[in-house]
C-alpha cells in the first residue's frame, strides 16, 4: 500500500479500506500455501468466484478493487486502465437456502422430465452446483486437480468417480452412486456439445440439465411438489448436512471423528475447501 499511496491513490480512506481488503485476501490464499503476489489474472478471478460463497457484494467488489490496484501498480499483472472481470456474490443465497430431506428431493424429481430430475438426483447426492452438472466427465478421463486430500474423504460412500468443473476452473473428483451412473451412463453423447449457461461456455458430455434452466427446472417442480422452492442450491445444503452425520456415525466405532475434522472433509468434497463456508450450510 506504500506504493500505491500518493501518486497512484490519494484518499487515505481507500488506502485504508484497500490495505483491510488485501489483508483479507492474503489470509484465504494461505489455505493453499499461496501469497498476494503470486495472482495473476486467472488467478484472481478464481479467488473472487470462491470467495463469492462467503461474502456479500461490497466485501467481493472491495477485494476485487484492491486486487486490481495491486496488480495495476505493485505486480504489473494488469496494464493501466485493464479491470478484473466482475464477480457476483452468491452469499446471501446460500444464507437463504435450506435443506431438503431426501423424500422431499424425490417428490421434486418425480414431477420433473427425465433429464432435469436425473440432474436433481446427481446433485443431491454428490453436492454439485448447478453449472457443475455441465461439465461431469469420468474421473479416469479427466483427473482433478491437486488440492489437500483427507483421508476420510468420501468415506462410506460408494459409487463411480467422475470430475466436474467448478468455481474458478477447478475441476474437483465428486462420487455418484452407482444406480445413478448406470443412468448417467446411458444419456451419454457420442460426441461432445458446447453449451452456454450464464454467458459461459462449457463443453458437455451427458445429455442431461444444468445450469440456470435445470435451477429453473427443479425451483417450478418444488412449487408443485411441495408449494415452497429453496431453489437448487438447497440440495448443496442437503449434502453438506448429510455428510456430516455419516461421518459422525461411520467413525463411530473407531472413535468419534472431531467435528472440526469433519467439516474439512465435507468442504474438500464441496469443492470449496473451507471448513467454515460448510457451517454455513449446516443452518
Amino acid at each position: 500500500m506504500k506504493e500505491m499511496q500518493g501518486d497512484k491513490i490519494s484518499s487515505v480512506g481507500t488506502v485504508r479500506n484497500y490495505e483491510q481488503a488485501l489483508k483479507s485476501v492474503a489470509t484465504a490464499l494461505a489455505y493453499e500455501d499461496k501469497n498476494l503476489k503470486d495472482l495473476t489474472p486467472e488467478t484472481a478471478k478464481s479467488y473472487l468466484e470462491m470467495r463469492a460463497e462467503e461474502v456479500g457484494q461490497k466485501t467481493l467488489d472491495m477485494e476485487r478493487q484492491a486486487i486490481q490496484a495491486m496488480m495495476t501498480h505493485v505486480t504489473n499483472q494488469l496494464t493501466p486502465g485493464e479491470k478484473l472481470e466482475v464477480v457476483k456474490s452468491q452469499h446471501e443465497q446460500i444464507l437463504e437456502s435450506r435443506a431438503y430431506t431426501p423424500e422431499q428431493v424425490q417428490m421434486v424429481a418425480d414431477r420433473q422430465t427425465e433429464r432435469n430430475a436425473l440432474a436433481t438426483e446427481i446433485a443431491h447426492a454428490s453436492g454439485l452446483r448447478a453449472h457443475e452438472l455441465l461439465t461431469l466427465e469420468k474421473a479416469e478421463n479427466r483427473p482433478a486437480n491437486e488440492r489437500p486430500a483427507d483421508s476420510e474423504k468420501f468415506s462410506g460412500r460408494e459409487g463411480e468417480r467422475y470430475t466436474v468443473e467448478g468455481k474458478g476452473g477447478l475441476v474437483r473428483e465428486v462420487v455418484i452412486p452407482s444406480h445413478l451412473a448406470e443412468r448417467l451412463e446411458e444419456r451419454q453423447l457420442e460426441e461432445p456439445r458446447t453449451v452456454t449457461d450464464r454467458g459461459i461456455y462449457y463443453e458437455q458430455k451427458y445429455d442431461i440439465a444444468g445450469g440456470k434452466a435445470w435451477s429453473n427446472s427443479f425451483s417450478a417442480a418444488s412449487e408443485r411438489a411441495l408449494g415452497w422452492s429453496e431453489g437448487g442450491h438447497g440440495l448443496r445444503h442437503s449434502y453438506a448436512q448429510e455428510r456430516m452425520n455419516e461421518l459422525r456415525d461411520i467413525n463411530r466405532e473407531n472413535g468419534h471423528l472431531e467435528r472440526e475434522h469433519a467439516l474439512t472433509v465435507v468442504s474438500q468434497e464441496m469443492g470449496h475447501f473451507r471448513p467454515d463456508i460448510t457451517e454455513v450450510y449446516l443452518r
